[in-house]
């Protein structure tokens, strides 16, 4: 199995803090999380390959947040390849009713405004979604991780929408680590339910050389 990804070519990543890891910090360029184990699958695996890795994450972001960023942070670098995680902090403002909450309903249509964006600008670009996840299975009535995974359907449901009517490629991390939760607690995987360490962001990568590899 090899990557769709060719010689010379651009692969942008941009979200929230499970993408950015850092990568602004002591972990620059491209953080400690995903995205480096990414690049470092794709040294181990296809040595012999170039490409250009960028990592635009930014800790806190909702979608919104990306939305009023996109020119500068995405379009300006016409990358080849676009992958976009986004929608648990959209969430979790949402439910706690802050001024900076995105329901459902502005996620959606936010999402659907960038996408449009950048194939009207990068009609070649090829684009990657990668749905929000909640490492948590809490069903317990009332509490705040049952809550979350209450509303967690509705920000998926966009994410698979968006991808089929943008012919996108998808990652379902949430359906994956549900899956990863039947075997495994789920302090393997995190250390609380959004923010996964090293062996999370290891599955995460997986999937997107995965991905990108179909």
């Amino acid at each position: 199995m090899s990557m769709k990804l060719r010689d010379g070519e651009t692969i942008l990543f941009i979200g929230d803090s499970i993408t950015d890891c850092g990568r602004m910090g002591m972990e620059r360029p491209l953080g400690c999380g995903y995205v480096k184990f990414f690049r470092d699958m794709l040294i181990a695996r296809e040595p012999a390959r170039r490409v250009t890795i960028i990592n635009k994450g930014i800790s806190g972001n909702t979608v919104v947040d990306l939305q009023n960023r996109w020119a500068d942070d995405v379009l300006r670098h016409r990358p080849d390849w676009l992958s976009v995680k986004i929608g648990i902090n959209d969430l979790h403002r949402t439910l706690a009713n802050t001024p900076e909450a995105v329901p459902p309903e502005l996620f959606e249509k936010t999402c659907d405004e960038v996408l449009s964006r950048t194939r009207a600008k990068l009609p070649a670009c090829r684009i990657l979604l990668i749905d929000p996840f909640y490492i948590s299975n809490d069903l317990c009535p009332n509490s705040a991780r049952s809550e979350v995974l209450k509303l967690l359907p509705r920000y998926l449901a966009t994410v698979h929408a968006m991808s089929r009517k943008y012919r996108t490629r998808l990652v379902e991390t949430h359906a994956m680590f549900q899956k990863l939760l039947k075997h495994h607690e789920a302090d393997r995987f995190c250390p609380e339910p959004v923010h996964p360490n090293p062996t999370g962001h290891l599955a995460i990568a997986e999937a997107v050389y995965e991905a990108l590899s179909r």
